[in-house]
């Protein structure tokens, strides 16, 4: 059985996810209107968010890769390449409503492209 998690989104409130779910489908599912226009596979930045508790110290390739490019590292995450995990709280920073842009293709269950984990930089490696 699946563990439900409460995520704190601001300007949404409280949404209920599942452990370990994709936080792009958790957010869409809550109400909030994130966006994503790549279809969840990392290509763009426009599902980021960011943390103000509970941001995973792991990452995927894909993201650090992107966040890199766009010079975003440190600044947001990709909402697309994150497992929901409890305590967290944060801000979605692009939705369809802020835009007036539309998401793109509905992102799969599992986290594209196959997920290569690492660690984030600046993230706690003590403990």
């Amino acid at each position: 059985m699946t563990q439900m998690i409460t995520v704190q989104v601001e300007g949404f409130g409280e949404i209920q996810a599942r452990s370990g779910e994709r936080l792009v489908l958790a957010l869409e599912r809550g109400g909030v209107d994130v966006l994503h226009r790549c279809g969840g596979a990392a290509r763009c930045t426009t599902c980021r968010v960011s943390f103000q508790e509970g941001e995973p110290d792991a990452m995927t390739a894909a993201e650090f890769d992107k966040l890199t490019e766009k010079d975003l590292i440190g600044q947001a995450r990709l909402s697309c390449q994150i497992e929901c995990a409890p305590g967290m709280s944060l801000t979605p920073l692009q939705t369809a409503g802020s835009t007036g842009l539309e998401p793109g293709k509905a992102p799969a269950e599992e986290i594209e492209p196959d997920p290569v984990w690492t660690t984030r930089p600046g993230a706690s490696t003590e403990g």
